[in-house]
């Protein structure tokens, strides 16, 4: 029995050597786990990279006691919850979490939270804990997820508790809440970002973690991210995952997108080669380099936008375009809607050859 507490023992010593094994191993790898998404996410009003206007209404009602329910609408990734968020920290600072109910599209939000979480939550009697403000705040991202029976049942909520809350319901399809709630509430629309503002903003990231990214690059992000911060931020980390310089290549490589010189080339092929090269060559390219048809017409779509052609062939030849596309999304045959895309553009070709004489 002395012989096994001794060993008991001498198994412990060796354990107590090194205690801080397991801290320093999570510390060194934290950092890199932390989407940047939420590392570079705006903590103040003031870091919020577009709709400048937007957003200092929302900062001058906050400041003067004046703030209404709110209604922000728009497409994903544009600062609608960051924006909510860095008026919270103004508002409540570190007693936030005491002062704030967020509940995302994740959370049950039927009828039954209406009535209880929520309504429980509007109806105490705000304590600021030293809070600047002691109106309390309810924030529904993702309203237009809600059930129409929910959204009745806030109706009454939202003017019962007024004194003491406010509502921040955020959507990407506003048409989508019941008109009962978008008058309670003043709208504020988000658009898509502009270029400049999410070329600044990435080029914040770029000195932050000290990357190597060209302007190619740089431009390659701002395209693909159609005006959507989010989605920039993803393609960029994604991308310095893959590769050690972020060039305009290696993030359309990273994300599976034609190159816009690939979707060149096969414009080219379109309005130029007769049926069957076009076809094979297409094919070809579509197979070395991985790309979805889908994602071709799109890229093509867009460049039939910018060359010369009359307005009725181009109106004739767009529309035919999108019922590929359309096709394409409810998983009709590859092979098939290439054959259409070809056809589309030797119909556009006669058209165009007809329209010159």
């Amino acid at each position: 029995m002395a012989e096994t507490i001794s060993l008991m023992d001498i198994d412990d010593d060796k354990i107590d050597t090194k205690p801080n094994k397991g801290k320093n191993i999570v510390s060194n790898t934290e950092p890199r786990s932390v989407p940047w998404v939420e590392k570079f996410r705006p903590q103040s009003l003031s870091d919020v990279a577009a709709h400048r206007d937007i957003v200092e209404t929302i900062d001058r009602l906050a400041s003067s006691n004046r703030l209404p329910h709110l209604l922000l609408y728009g497409p994903p990734g544009t600062g609608k919850t960051s924006t909510i968020l860095a008026l919270a920290r103004k508002l409540y600072g570190s007693q936030m979490h005491n002062m704030v109910l967020e509940l995302n599209a994740s959370d049950d939000r039927g009828i039954d939270v209406v009535r209880q979480q929520i309504q429980d939550f509007a109806s105490t009697q705000s304590i600021s804990f030293g809070a600047k403000s002691a109106v309390k705040l309810v924030l529904l991202d993702e309203a237009d997820a809600m059930t129409k029976d929910a959204q009745f049942a806030l109706r009454r909520v939202i003017e019962k508790y007024t004194r003491n809350t406010r509502f921040a319901l955020i959507c990407n399809n506003v048409n989508k809440v019941i008109p009962a709630l978008q008058s309670r509430c003043t709208r504020f629309r988000f658009a898509p970002l502009d270029a400049v503002h999410v070329s600044e903003r990435l080029k914040h990231v770029v000195e932050a973690e000290q990357l190597d990214v060209p302007e190619g690059g740089l431009k390659a992000l701002v395209r693909l991210s159609n005006g959507d911060m989010r989605k920039a931020l993803n393609i960029l980390q994604s991308t310095h995952m893959a590769s050690q310089q972020i060039s305009e290549d290696a993030v359309y490589l990273c994300t599976g997108n034609p190159l816009p010189k690939d979707i060149e080339q096969i414009s080219y092929w379109l309005l130029n080669e007769p049926f069957a090269i076009s076809c094979k060559r297409i094919s070809e390219i579509k197979t070395r380099k991985g790309l979805a048809l889908v994602d071709i017409v799109r890229e093509v779509t867009m460049f039939v936008f910018k060359i010369k052609m009359p307005a009725n062939v181009r109106v004739q030849l767009i529309n035919e375009m999108a019922d590929i596309e359309y096709r394409l999304t409810f998983g009709c045959n590859d092979k098939l809607q290439l054959g259409s895309l070809i056809s589309a553009f030797t119909r556009a070709r006669s058209a165009l050859v007809a329209a010159a004489k």
